[in-house]
């Protein structure tokens, strides 16, 4: 997956929006993901769901980029807020010994993350 290139899915939900980045997030990643949580929500929309599954590294960017969209959707919008969804095990350890963990929710699939707005 090293060499494969960084690309995120975004599909428009009913309740939200799901965004699937696939690769790693690192400091030359992380600027397109925030871009492409930054457009929506200065759209308006608050509700999203990130997909951790396929990725294979979270470095410092990256989690700067979800917490500052998890506080910029919870500042704006009513109930607005970032989920994290299917989040292998070598992430979400990433996010507990930062401490970050107790910041997001977390889900198994991205029906139950967007049924939970």
């Amino acid at each position: 997956m090293s060499n494969s290139p960084f690309t995120i899915e975004h599909h428009q939900a009913k309740r939200c929006d799901i965004f699937t980045p696939h690769g790693r997030i690192d400091s030359s990643t992380a600027p397109q993901l925030e871009e492409a949580l930054k457009s929506v929500i200065e759209a308006g929309r608050y509700n999203i769901v990130v997909n951790l599954s396929d990725v294979s590294f979270l470095s410092s960017a990256a989690l700067r980029v979800l917490v500052s969209a998890a506080q910029q959707c919870r500042k704006l919008g009513r109930g607005g807020d970032v989920y994290l969804a299917e989040v292998p095990e070598q992430l979400k350890e990433v996010f507990d010994l930062t401490g970050l963990d107790h910041l997001f929710k977390f889900f198994e699939t991205d029906a139950e993350a967007a049924g939970s707005f």
